[in-house]
């Protein structure tokens, strides 16, 4: 009997021990990007109330935390300045170390939105990516690009940990990470010539508000937060609200990032209306608080043309447009953001495709905007012109941009703008460069009281910058049609 209660005693300590084991949270493992010299928060569970040490190879220092009494520890490392030197960081509690190798010190974004975020460089069924095999061939030379996918997932409460892992940038990897949040990163490494790390939290059709927490949407919206008034009032999964945020971005949330990147709008078109900048910058101070880091830089994407079923009234109308607007307006709201204009992002022949091919350059243009933004490396053209203000003179209408760098990008064949007189029915104006200002004029609108550029679902429009960049879409009434 003695010697079989020193077994059980002994099958009993070696089983506490197991269990005392460090647990990191999935971000926290092999291959992560830490966000260079800054104080990066790691975390996971214990035994309750065990002291945990953490050394990263880096320095050798030792840290210590107690974890709490449920087990739960967190704690801040300083990092280095980034490197393509890869290290180590061990884990103990005493039990069995943790160790977790081929950490890189470098950049690290987050990559939310709906599905042109999510789309991967494969792309999806009867949604191409251009350049596709080009970007297998040359990703052997970007090791030091790492990407983790947070499962899209639905959850009525917070969810703390998402099964997912770093994931080293190579042929066999690069064909599932979201192709807009890779060219964006390619670029960035290119330039910067250091790792960076790409966070994606996102989900194909959601809307907005399906990222606000339940404390944001009681504030500021009418949408049902039960489960079961959820699911009536929407019986398609990706456009209910609180769940994508809850179960898709919260558990990210702890991580030490240098900003977001947001690609999200299409299923917001119509819906809130004039309210949705409101809810985009609310969404936007929600997830900076939550981050804890200040201020971050939240760069996203203005929605590409698109033409609905591809019908003369289709292309013609406005929804797109007005949502176009929104996100421009939100620009204006959110500190610390930038919008990339997307106008001439889709071929002709992508009219009723809501998945337009050319993401490298969408990818592009938010590295650009965040080079020079962020990093301040201001050589890199990055604002599109926008409107400014217009003067009527003797039936001709003369308007002036802001950001026109380097002058305009054609001085012929200018199309997109239309003028409308009191009638407010709006025709094609002939667009001739004036000095710094573009002169509009129309034989059917001898007294033009309003311009309109690339507002409409499907334009076709042309105009932007030396830099290479579109005009912004825009009009200069209010007119509801």
């Amino acid at each position: 009997m003695k010697r079989l209660a020193l077994f059980l005693l002994l099958i009993s300590f070696l089983w506490t021990g197991a269990q005392a084991k460090v647990v990191l949270h999935h971000l926290i493992g092999d291959n992560m990007v830490l966000q260079q010299q800054t104080r990066a928060r790691v975390w996971g569970t214990a035994e309750p109330l065990r002291t945990v040490r953490i050394t990263p190879s880096w320095s050798g220092k030792p840290y210590t935390v107690k974890a709490d009494r449920d087990g739960r520890w967190e704690a801040f490392l300083d990092t280095p300045a980034a490197g393509m030197t890869p290290y180590e960081i061990t884990f103990s509690d005493g039990s069995a170390p943790v160790r977790i190798t081929n950490v890189l010190i470098g950049e690290v974004w987050v990559a939310g939105g709906q599905s042109n975020m999510e789309m991967p460089v494969r792309g999806f069924g009867n949604c191409p990516v251009e350049g596709y095999n080009d970007a297998v061939a040359e990703s052997a030379a970007f090791p030091a690009i790492r990407y983790a996918k947070i499962p899209s997932v639905t959850s009525m409460v917070p969810l703390d940990d998402a099964d997912t892992k770093w994931n080293v940038i190579s042929p066999d990897t690069v064909p599932w990470t979201s192709a807009v949040g890779y060219f964006f990163a390619r670029r960035l490494f290119l330039s910067l010539g250091i790792p960076v790390g790409i966070i994606e939290a996102n989900k194909g059709g959601t809307r907005v508000e399906g990222w606000l927490s339940k404390e944001n949407l009681e504030a500021f919206t009418k949408e049902p937060l039960d489960q079961e008034g959820i699911e009536r009032v929407y019986p398609t999964e990706w456009h209910r609200p609180l769940v994508w945020g809850n179960g898709t971005f919260h558990p990210v949330l702890k991580y030490t990032v240098k900003g977001i990147l947001f690609y999200q709008g299409c299923s917001n078109v119509g819906t809130p209306g004039d309210l949705y900048s409101e809810r985009l910058a609310l969404l936007v101070r929600q997830w900076r608080e939550a981050f804890g880091l200040g201020d971050i830089p939240f760069h996203f994407v203005q929605i590409c043309p698109f033409g609905g079923n591809g019908s003369e009234d289709e292309k013609s109308g406005t929804w797109v447009s007005l949502l176009q607007e929104q996100q421009f307006k939100a620009s204006r709201m959110i500190p610390n953001s930038g919008l990339v204009c997307t106008t001439d992002c889709v071929y002709p022949y992508e009219v009723t495709q809501i998945h337009p091919a050319q993401k490298r350059k969408v990818g592009e243009r938010l590295a650009y905007l965040t080079l020079n933004r962020t990093y301040g490396m201001t050589s890199f053209g990055s604002e599109s012109p926008s409107f400014r203000e217009m003067e009527m003179k003797e039936g001709k209408v003369y308007v002036s941009f802001d950001h026109m760098e380097g002058g305009v990008n054609r001085m012929l064949d200018i199309r997109g703008f239309e003028v409308a007189g009191e009638d407010r029915i709006f025709h094609p104006a002939e667009a001739t460069v004036k000095g710094d200002r573009v002169c509009l004029s129309s034989p059917d609108v001898p007294e033009p009281v309003a311009v309109r550029y690339a507002f409409r679902n499907w334009p076709e429009a042309n105009f932007g910058n030396a830099m290479g960049l579109p005009l912004f879409p825009f009009r200069s009434d209010n007119w509801e049609r």
